[in-house]
């Protein structure tokens, strides 16, 4: 599901102001199914689950990297999408934020790349985690972990009572805060609503009728 959505994404932004760049070249989406196979092939098994690479080296011949450098925050970040999204869909763990790195490789033919792929712990070490209610473990590490109905969150709850952008974790010093993000139902904190709260461990978050639960690492 997370490939599919990004590559309908792709395929909208190829459609306009990037068309010309892509006719008959290399394809954004030919690097998401890529990086997703990176993620299959080297996932490992850890205690708390199946952990997968988060740190990607792309490899671009020299006139593809220059074609997509113009719009290469654009393309990262649908790149990082993708990655997030598939590990959603497969129960993945991070150990640290998502990186992907495009770099020129003048050896490279058109139209040919590479990737290569590895497991890198976030400078503080391990994320912390929000436990799903069926188990899925997803890593706060620096990056923002927005929780809603809309696909693009970080985590997506198909609740009718969680709202499309819900809440957000957000990493501020050694600890994580929760915010609500203005939602129709409310976030609850042990079952108490709040605007905004720091979590302790154990801590219960409940979005809609949907309850996970907070873990550092």
């Amino acid at each position: 599901m997370g490939l599919e959505q990004f590559e309908r994404r792709l395929e909208r932004m190829v459609e306009g102001a990037f068309a010309k760049a892509f006719r008959g070249q290399l394809q954004p989406v030919e690097l998401g199914r890529r990086l997703t196979r990176e993620m299959d092939l080297h996932r490992t098994v850890g205690v708390r689950g199946v952990i997968a690479p988060n740190h990607f080296d792309i490899y671009l011949a020299t006139a593809d990297y220059e074609r997509f450098e113009s719009f290469g925050d654009i393309l990262n970040r649908e790149l990082v999408e993708a990655v997030r999204e598939h590990a959603s869909g497969e129960r993945y763990l991070f150990l640290g934020p998502i990186e992907i790195v495009i770099h020129e490789d003048t050896g490279l033919s058109v139209s040919t790349f590479a990737i290569e792929s590895e497991v890198l712990e976030g400078s503080g070490g391990p994320s912390d985690w929000l436990v799903l209610p069926d188990g899925r473990r997803v890593g706060i590490a620096d990056e923002v972990v927005t929780i809603g109905r809309l696909p693009e969150c970080a985590v997506v709850l198909d609740d009718p009572n969680v709202s499309r952008r819900h809440a957000q974790l957000r990493r501020e010093g050694d600890g994580v805060v929760l915010v609500d993000l203005g939602s129709t139902n409310g976030t609850k904190v042990n079952g108490v609503l709040v605007r905004e709260r720091r979590l302790n461990p154990g801590d219960t978050v409940t979005v809609g009728t949907t309850t996970m639960r907070f873990e550092p690492a």
